[in-house]
């Protein structure tokens, strides 16, 4: 056992080092040295004597402050309600509420067009009771873009927070809430004395992913038409990327930021874990409530999923639609965008290549997220915690600093230029797939590990299993809802990844769905409800994923999202 662990503890090193080592350090040593190889911080001191990238910069810290606010805000009452109380439809809306999260906030971004564009949805609503007239008619996108960008992410990216939270919420001992009860403790003083302390570590999980995911997303401002943010910028640099070392300190900048974000974060809110007991009774301690408690925790539910499916729900009409122009609904209903879609140039290709990318890297995530969790959980390897750790860094790193680092390593004339993108981008679009999502496997195997005791192994083992047979025979099983819950989403994530696919997609051959629509969305006439119809398909796929993985592990599935 023992050999083995080493073994695969050099296998993930060497791993780890080649393709998310090496890209991060490509992209330092590019921003921070000259053609010739000699330190300078001359491109550093550019990005900050530019007056576009500061506004920039400073763009994307405030999208990232504002949508982790507005994500929490709605996270935390939510998986506080989960956790507590029971009430009607539980099960259904505990499921529902994580449908956001399916479809990448870019998609939903085409159906806010048509929810708050000029001649959108909003407006045509207003004109019809008679608050606007036909006139002055509200830009609502043109004049504040910025506050649009921040609602769609926070409706978009709110499941991670809630996920997390009750995760955390699932872990306290319900005894300490009782114990201040005796004490005089109770209602508001006790939640904020008492629960949120001791969700610390959750808050920290999920904040610091929705933060750093918001502050670098770059499908929301590509569609938003908004280049005032740093991702954007990064974006536009791969024009210039032989010629310019600008980018490369810009996306430095960035990852720098970054790393201040999630160690700012970790002293301010996850520096401090408490131990916990009796945690078997939590499941029992949720209260049956009366019916203004009941209506209200079901109000809530409601009116959180009605406002987050708004972008997805204007995605499905433009589906259907053959035109849709200053009213409510579609002028023209139609099925045709789905007929032509499953028959243009650009959709069934990119189904094709997305399933393969998808299925690749999926299948090399189990595989590695299987043996690196044995050596956690089941080895007793000195170094078994520093891999736990190395495993988890791809979620505290931005993504589209990880594509952009991929992209530069295998230019013409560096070690991986056999892996080039602009030839043939579907090895390193797996390659960086399975690296980006085995965090998720990871987690899971490890959790279904952690709740499973050795002793059944043990007991294979006396009776003459090898400790292989035994793993096989008798673990595989009793963990086989964390490993399905983990694959798919590893698979639904990865099906629609938005920056490694933006940036190293570069031929339409190769294109995955997510270029693909992309791409759609920027031709004219019926560009973007082919898009919409696409996204629709993808969309159904991933509804069914979120919705299994959930079903397999209840509230141990925040435990995936955790940094």
């Amino acid at each position: 056992m023992k050999k083995c662990s080493i073994i695969v503890f050099c296998v993930v090193v060497v791993f780890f080092a080649a393709f998310f080592v090496w890209p991060i350090f490509q992209v330092l040593r590019s921003g921070f040295t000259t053609s010739d190889g000699q330190f300078t911080l001359a491109y550093f001191a550019a990005i900050f004597s530019n007056r576009l990238y500061l506004i920039s910069i400073r763009n994307s810290i405030l999208l990232a402050t504002v949508t982790t606010a507005i994500a929490f805000l709605i996270a935390l009452p939510l998986s506080y309600f989960t956790d507590r109380y029971d009430f009607p439809g539980k099960k259904f809306f505990t499921n529902i509420v994580l449908l956001p999260i399916m479809l990448p906030p870019f998609v939903g971004a085409i159906g806010i067009h048509h929810i708050l564009g000029v001649h959108g949805m909003l407006n045509a609503i207003l004109l019809k009771i008679g608050i606007i007239d036909g006139a002055h008619l509200i830009d609502w996108l043109g004049n504040y873009k910025l506050i649009g960008m921040c609602f769609l992410n926070a409706i978009s990216l709110y499941p991670i927070l809630y996920l997390n939270l009750v995760s955390t919420l699932a872990n306290i001992d319900p005894t300490l809430d009782e114990a201040a009860g005796c004490f005089g403790c109770h209602g508001l003083k006790r939640f904020f004395k008492i629960t949120l302390p001791l969700m610390r570590s959750g808050i920290f999980a999920g904040v610091t992913l929705v933060f750093i995911w918001s502050f670098t997303e770059l499908g929301v401002p590509l569609i938003f038409d908004y280049n005032l943010v740093v991702s954007v910028q990064i974006y536009n640099g791969l024009k210039v990327i032989n010629d310019n070392q600008l980018p490369f300190a810009l996306v430095s900048v960035v990852l720098l930021l970054s790393l201040a974000f999630y160690i700012f974060g970790k002293l301010l809110t996850g520096n401090q874990n408490y131990e916990m007991m009796a945690k078997a009774s939590h499941a029992s301690s949720a209260k049956k409530t009366g019916f203004f408690k009941k209506l209200t925790c079901c109000s809530l539910f409601i009116g959180v999923t009605v406002i987050a499916l708004m972008p997805h729900v204007a995605v499905i009409l433009t589906s259907f639609a053959g035109d849709w122009y200053n009213s409510i609904f579609p002028n023209v209903w139609t099925l045709n965008n789905y007929k032509i879609t499953l028959g243009h140039s650009f959709t069934i290709p990119s189904i094709q290549n997305s399933v393969i990318y998808s299925g690749c890297a999926t299948l090399f995530a189990v595989v590695l997220g299987i043996m690196i969790a044995f050596v956690v959980v089941r080895s007793k390897l000195r170094l078994r915690n520093l891999l736990d750790t190395m495993t988890m860094l791809p979620l505290s790193v931005p993504g589209l600093v990880m594509a952009f680092g991929y992209f530069a390593m295998s230019q013409n004339g560096r070690a991986f230029s056999f892996l080039n993108p602009i030839k043939n981008p579907t090895m390193l679009l797996i390659i960086a797939y399975t690296v980006r999502k085995l965090p998720f496997i990871v987690r899971s195997a490890i959790s279904g590990l952690q709740q499973m005791s050795y002793t059944y192994e043990e007991a294979a083992q006396c009776l003459g299993c090898s400790p292989i047979k035994a793993s096989i025979k008798i673990t595989f099983p009793l963990i086989i809802a964390n490993l399905l819950a983990g694959g798919l989403l590893v698979f639904s994530q990865t099906m629609l990844e938005v920056s490694d696919s933006l940036i190293l997609a570069q031929k339409q051959q190769y294109y995955p769905i997510t270029k693909a629509i992309y791409e759609l969305i920027n031709l004219l006439g019926e560009g973007p409800f082919l898009a919409c119809s696409l996204g629709v398909w993808a969309m159904t796929f991933l509804a069914i994923t979120v919705i299994s993985a959930s079903t397999f592990m209840g509230k141990n599935l925040g435990t995936i999202f955790k940094a």
